[in-house]
Formats: structure tokens, C-alpha cells, sequence
């Protein structure tokens, strides 16, 4: 399984928000949605992302931005301007006096804006729902991510651009994936980038002795793994394995094994309505007790308490 792909396999978008957004200057968006991701797309014009703590970035046609939650910010025609729009949590979107604004800027399809022939054109797609597999991944990603037209070409826009206003049965699955694709390439086009500062877990998947056993890890986690297994597997001694897991990863293959198995837990209850016994051997655990224990000892809460906060969240 691929690094990136093995971490975001779990909390697929589902019923995630895309739009295109037509806007003629000048023009300025708030951003308080809370939502733990976002991916923008130019397709004309300009537009500046603008955090509420960093530094703004300049899109252009054929830029792409990944901006990671739940900071608010600003996107914006110019840095200096005043929002005049604020999108809030499930993307209602009203005057800063709270006046509702989502149907004198609705533009057909899954378009809006303030100008149907307008000269700025932004694809925009938002995971809803915080995926806990996925917190490994986007906690070593910055507040905003942005590759340029010349940095990476990627197929999936075109056909982005293609189906985010069809209106036909299925659309909305349809754009669910389309979502995940393009977020697995956009980052795996970033951490690829010469002297990029990617986890260390991505760097490690490289390596001939260490790659081996991480995709073992992901692949499997409900195998009785030990470190003389994941050695003998990966050809080479206990000790040497164990040393150059840790160096590269940094933590113990026993450690990382434990965070992998409580995320893929944790995306399951919130996910499923599977018992927490299931849930517990699916990962690797012997029963609900010993996954309650390990969850409430590294988490600070039960299994209970995790599941029941996502259903009232």
C-alpha cells in the first residue's frame, strides 16, 4: 500500500462540499467553516489565501492550494480587502451580520458567486468530517499548501472541472472520489518536491529495510506482530531492524504499530456501527477490553466516549 494512500484510505470524503466559485473583483471571503481541509483550484483569474497567523499566497490559473483546518482565513481578490462574505460550519454562507447570502449567490449547479460571467474561476473541495487516520498525515503538512501550474500537471482537474456542476444519479460519489484522488496527488506531488520537508514516516517508506516493514504495518495491522517478525520479514537482525525503524520513523516499530491501530480504531467507530469487540479484533486486539485499555491510556478517553463525541460533533 502507498504511504499516502494507506493514510487517507480509511476517512474517505463522503458527502464532501464542492463548488465552483465565480467571482468578479473586487471580492473577499471569510472562512470559518472549521473544516479540517480544503483543496483550491484556479481555473482564471487570481486569488490570495490569507491565514489569520501566516503569510498570504498568491494562486494563479493552474495552482493548487491544500489549506488545512480549522484555523479560519481569508480568500480573497487582494490581501488588504474587507470580507464581505463569511462561510460558517456546513458551509452557510451570510453577511458578517449573519444575513443570508446562499441563494442571491447561487449560480446553478454546484456554482456560486457574485458575477455568473466572472473573471475569477476557483474549483473548490471540503472534507466535512475530521479523519483520524488521516492526523498523522496532515499534522506534518503547514497551513497552506501550494503547488503552481509549473510544479506539477495533474490529469484529475480537467475532469474536476468537468463534473462538479453535472447534476446526474451518483454525482456526489462521483466527486467524493475525485476528491481523495486529487488530494493524494497534490500531496504526494508536494512531498516529492527536491528539499522537501516531508514526515519522517514518508521518507522511511523509501528506505530498503524500513519501507518494507512499514507497509507490513499498514497492511496488516491485526497480524501478532513482533519486532523479530517484522526483522525476519525485512531480512535482516531484531536489533538492527529496531535501531533503523526508530531512527527513521521516530518511534519504535511496537509504538507506531499501537498509534496505527488506535487511528484505524478511532475512524471506525465514527464511521461504523460496528461493536467495539469487531472494531477490536479487526485491528489487532484481542477483545473490547484490551482496546478499551490501550485507547483510554494513549487517547484519555473509552472507545464510548471517542464514538459518542463524534455522533453529538
Amino acid at each position: 500500500m502507498d504511504a499516502l494512500a494507506g493514510l487517507l484510505d480509511g476517512p474517505r470524503a463522503r458527502g464532501a462540499f464542492l463548488l465552483r466559485m465565480v467571482m468578479e473583483p473586487p471580492w473577499s471571503v471569510r472562512i470559518e467553516d472549521r473544516a479540517p481541509i480544503c483543496l483550491m483550484s484556479m481555473t482564471a483569474g487570481e486569488a490570495w489565501i490569507v491565514p489569520d497567523h501566516g503569510e498570504a499566497v498568491h494562486i494563479a490559473p493552474g495552482d493548487i492550494v491544500v489549506v488545512r483546518g480549522p484555523d479560519p482565513y481569508t480568500v480573497t481578490h487582494a490581501p488588504e480587502l474587507a470580507p464581505f462574505a463569511l462561510i460558517g460550519p456546513g458551509e452557510t454562507c451570510t453577511t458578517l451580520r449573519g444575513e443570508p447570502l446562499s441563494d442571491s449567490m447561487d449560480l446553478g449547479v454546484r456554482t456560486w458567486g457574485n458575477a455568473p460571467d466572472g473573471s475569477a474561476t476557483m474549483l473548490v473541495g471540503t472534507y466535512l468530517m475530521e479523519g483520524e487516520i488521516s492526523g498523522r498525515l496532515l499534522d506534518a503538512l503547514p497551513p497552506v499548501v501550494r503547488l503552481t501550474a509549473r510544479e506539477w500537471n495533474c490529469s484529475l482537474m480537467p475532469l474536476l472541472d468537468d463534473e462538479i456542476s453535472r447534476d446526474e444519479p451518483g454525482q456526489s460519489v462521483v466527486l467524493d472520489r475525485l476528491l481523495d484522488l486529487l488530494l493524494i496527488a497534490v500531496l504526494r506531488s508536494w512531498f516529492s518536491r527536491p528539499g522537501a520537508d516531508a514526515p519522517a514516516w514518508y521518507r522511511a517508506m523509501g528506505d530498503p529495510v524500513v519501507g518494507p516493514g512499514l507497509r507490513l504495518l499498514q497492511n496488516s495491522p491485526a497480524h501478532p506482530w513482533t519486532v523479530a517478525s517484522l526483522a525476519a520479514k525485512c531480512g535482516v537482525s531484531r536489533a538492527g531492524f529496531a535501531r533503523r525503524f526508530t531512527e527513521l520513523v521516530g518511534e519504535p516499530p511496537m509504538a507506531y504499530l499501537t498509534g496505527w491501530r488506535l487511528a484505524l480504531a478511532a475512524d471506525r467507530l465514527r464511521e461504523t456501527d460496528a461493536t467495539i469487540e469487531a472494531i477490536a479484533r479487526e485491528v489487532g486486539y484481542g477483545g473490547a477490553f484490551a482496546l478499551s485499555a490501550a485507547f483510554k491510556r494513549v487517547r484519555g478517553i473509552s472507545p464510548q466516549e471517542h464514538r459518542a463525541l463524534g455522533t453529538t460533533g
